[in-house]
């Protein structure tokens, strides 16, 4: 289950740059606990931004090795006022900045929140329970029982439109 909060941040000339980081510096294990994410639905350009001028927002996101840094949004009253997006960071912390105009530009989204399940908290902390080879087993596995119908249906599935009453040949188990 998980929590969707409305995300919205203004760049403008006095401010220029926006974080997103939704983790306590003082806490420890919050990634864990409370995995969040943030998604960009729409930037826009304020009705306040001068003709003529171009708004140029990048962003910072972690990666795997390093931070990135890509424009993402060029808005220009009379040409392109607003970009709608299904942008996701899954990482924080994200720094939105208006490299190049002064704005004001809104940024629009979705800060999802998602609750750990106790399982998720205890594959983290590394107490699942072990099995005789000491592999750990976090949920049992279902035996998967065939299905009769999905048989009948393949078997009259033939060439000759079902005419055809010779059953396929049954496997041994």
């Amino acid at each position: 289950m998980s929590n969707e909060f409305f995300y919205g941040a203004t760049l403008k000339g006095d401010a220029p740059s926006q974080t997103w980081d939704p983790y306590p510096k003082n806490e420890e294990n919050t990634e864990i606990l409370m995995p969040h994410k943030l998604i960009i639905k729409q930037i826009l350009l304020g009705y306040e931004a001068k003709e003529g001028e171009y708004n140029v927002i990048e962003v910072t996101s972690p990666t795997s090795q390093e931070d990135v840094k890509i424009p993402i949004a060029v808005l220009k009253v009379g040409e392109t006022r607003s970009v709608s997006m299904e942008m996701e960071f899954p990482d924080a912390p994200i720094t939105f900045k208006l490299i190049q105009g002064s704005g004001p530009v809104h940024i629009h989204g979705h800060h999802l929140i998602r609750e750990a399940s106790e399982a998720d908290i205890m594959s983290e902390m590394g107490q699942g329970e072990e099995d005789e080879d000491g592999m750990e087993e976090y949920a049992e596995e279902e035996e998967e029982v065939p299905n009769p119908a999905k048989k009948a249906k393949l078997a009259n599935n033939s060439k000759d439109g079902g005419t055809n009453n010779k059953a396929a040949p049954k496997s041994k188990k």
